[in-house]
């Protein structure tokens, strides 16, 4: 894993080795192995990296590297898991005779670019990666980003000049970046905790989208062009030629599911230096440390982090899975404290608004860990690919007889949903889990009935998921209104032909909640300690082999990720398995009303309000004070507006 960067411009002198050294420096923790550049300075090209080495960790791993006939030059982050067998394939086309320098997967890409070509070369590989390419003879700058956007590419315009890099901070180097806010996106924020889609939190600067790639020649730059992404991979249309050329009989498909997911783990265990894997207990990751211990003669490392909250600690389940698979397991205690001295750190630490506050413990364990290994492989994905969100159960439930109910009668309901304060449900939920079924238990029961109120309002199914996905509802309130967007949300979800409500909620997750909040989560997280996170869900194989089952292999029975649950059960036994799903959490509303109280009321004063005149801060002041008096669930809806004054206080104050 590594940190790129890189300037293409029609001024020369702006595209310097000491430019993109500076700016690779602003990435260190990416790649704290090596630093390289490259420049043409005839030309106007620079090219910047900084290494995190895993494979070939010699010199033959270097970059900047040039391909063997000299043409092109590369900066490369990420990792092609299957650039074993690309190698064999290029021995195939070329007749042999490759003389390879060394045994890296960047290498491997040189030479598939010069006998495949980029595009062609891109749909052949399995892995995560943002690449940028300088075609020497053509005189074009390639980006590239992997199906799922796993690895970051920013990149915006200068005076003409292209810039682009893994990270904003490492962009903010750049001299004449102005860095200045995107108030555009601030209503997408608020919603839904992060700053989704192409556009960044900056003007001017944009992420390059999953599976696409963007070429800008020499002479674009000098025209003063500035060309767009285009698409080589798609996971609407991937999921769609899987179905349609999906097994015979639901044993095949199943078996499919565990060969891929089996081939995916073994590749994904290359790696030249310590490697192990976060162990939560749940399904996802026991299924990938299952099928690792399965392919290794030595006991696989695992992690899982311990909270001293027994309401956010799931440690002795992942301690009983580790256990029964053999694995060599620590538990690595975390404290309130240790949790509470992250949050000053976020806004360096994400570069962009950042509210999914399980960016705590996923930097914690991440942290720790990395004390360990360098690389740990992930259970993440498993719920968007297979079913695994409580919505995919109950939505179809609700919307069935939302769909029949009188709009009075919805209203009444959700008048009588929010007559108890959701503690008061989390408290019957604690008595009925002493009788109900494990899968009926449902952790933040309160929080997610005031959520389901909040809906019930919904005039279509599509209104219903856009608002079961939003942090914030009505966002608008808390913004001016010269800020604000009349889109209503189910317009912000595209209707998809040939998937039904289900699959088409799975397919948004997919493209929306996963990539531009999971994914990035992990990256920074980890990143953060150069520790590398790999996810074996996203091995375009194992997508297909999701997207060939049945609805009713995914979700059945009232229970998501049926057919992992199947694989699962040949290795670890039901009972260590079936309890509630917790995911990572933290207390955020006990925390916003005792020991982040003052910096929180320091972060919605006045004087750091003033540093967003979007928003609106007599709507910040109320919802602040309803939080303390306990009207309402708002803690999630206070920490993006919290996340995003810390950003300003730390981006466009410092």
């Amino acid at each position: 894993m590594c940190g790129i960067t890189g300037v293409l411009s029609p001024n020369s002198g702006l595209a310097t080795e000491s430019t993109v050294r500076r700016m690779a420096d602003a990435v260190l923790h990416r790649g704290p192995d090596d630093l390289g550049t490259w420049a043409d300075s005839e030309v106007g090209i620079a090219l910047g990296h900084r290494r995190l080495a895993i494979l070939d960790l010699s010199s033959a791993g270097y970059q900047p590297m040039a391909s063997l006939c000299d043409r092109y030059v590369i900066v490369f982050n990420g990792e092609i898991y299957n650039h074993i067998m690309l190698r064999e394939q290029l021995r195939e086309a070329t007749g042999g005779g490759i003389p390879w320098r060394g045994h890296s997967d960047t290498e491997t890409l040189l030479e598939a670019f010069r006998v495949w070509g980029i595009e062609d070369t891109l749909r052949l590989t399995s892995g995560m990666f943002a690449i940028a390419v300088w075609d020497r003879e053509e005189q074009f700058l390639t980006l590239a980003r992997d199906r799922f956007g796993e690895k970051p590419l920013y990149y915006g315009w200068v005076d003409g000049t292209l810039v682009f890099a893994s990270e904003l901070k490492a962009l903010k180097q750049y001299p004449g970046l102005r860095g200045e806010l995107e108030s555009r996106v601030l209503q997408s924020y608020l919603r839904f905790g992060c700053v989704g889609g192409q556009q960044s939190i900056l003007k001017g600067v944009f992420k390059l989208p999953p599976g696409s790639f963007l070429e800008v020649s020499l002479a674009d730059i000098k025209a003063g062009k500035r060309p767009q992404p285009a698409e080589w991979w798609s996971a609407v249309d991937s999921a769609h030629a899987a179905r349609q050329s999906a097994p015979v009989s639901p044993e095949r498909a199943l078996t499919n599911v565990a060969e891929t997911l089996i081939a995916s783990v073994e590749r994904q265990m290359a790696a030249d230096v310590p490697l192990g894997a976060f162990l939560s207990g749940g399904v996802d990751s026991s299924l990938i440390v299952a099928l690792m211990q399965s392919q290794s003669a030595r006991k696989i490392r695992t992690f899982s982090v311990g909270f001293d909250d027994p309401r956010y600690d799931e440690s002795e389940h992942a301690a009983a899975v580790a256990r029964h698979l053999g694995t060599e397991h620590t538990t690595l205690r975390a404290t309130s404290q240790m949790a509470l001295d992250v949050i000053p750190k976020l806004p360096a630490l994400y570069d962009e608004p950042f509210a999914d506050s399980s960016q705590i413990p996923t930097f914690l364990i991440s942290s720790l860990t990395r004390d360990h290994v360098t690389v740990a492989l992930s259970g993440d994905a498993g719920d968007e690919l297979f079913g695994g969100y409580n919505r995919y159960v109950w939505m179809p439930r609700v919307w069935s007889k939302l769909a029949r109910m009188p709009q009075p009668m919805r209203h009444t309901l959700a008048s009588l949903l929010k007559s108890m304060p959701p503690r008061g449900y989390d408290r019957l939920m604690a008595i009925g889990s002493r009788v109900l079924p494990s899968r009926l238990h449902i952790r933040t029961f309160g929080e997610k009935l005031y959520k389901l109120a909040d809906v019930l309002a919904c005039g279509s199914d599509r209104e219903l998921y856009g608002g079961l996905a939003s942090m914030n509802r009505h966002p608008e309130n808390l913004l001016e209104p010269e800020c604000c967007s009349d889109k209503a949300v189910e317009h912000l979800y595209p209707a998809l032909a040939g998937f039904d409500q289900v699959e088409w909620m799975m397919l948004m997750d997919t493209l929306n909640f996963m990539v531009d909040d999971v994914l990035v989560k992990v990256d920074r997280a980890s990143m953060a300690s150069s520790l590398e996170v790999r996810a074996p869900f996203l091995d375009p194989d194992v997508y297909a082999a999701a997207w060939q089952l049945p609805l009713d292999m995914r979700v059945r029975n009232g229970e998501g990720k049926w057919a992992l649950r199947q694989i699962l059960y040949r290795h670890v036994p039901r009972e260590l398995i079936e309890r509630p799903k917790m995911g990572f959490a933290v207390p955020l509303d006990d925390w916003l009303r005792g020991p982040l109280r003052e910096w929180a009321e320091d972060l919605l004063s006045p004087s750091s309000l003033a540093n967003l005149p979007a928003l609106n801060p007599r709507a910040v002041q109320a919802m602040w004070r309803n939080h303390l008096q306990g009207k309402g669930h708002l803690a999630q809806q206070l920490w993006a507006v919290l996340q995003l004054s810390a950003w300003a206080k730390h981006w466009l104050v410092s």
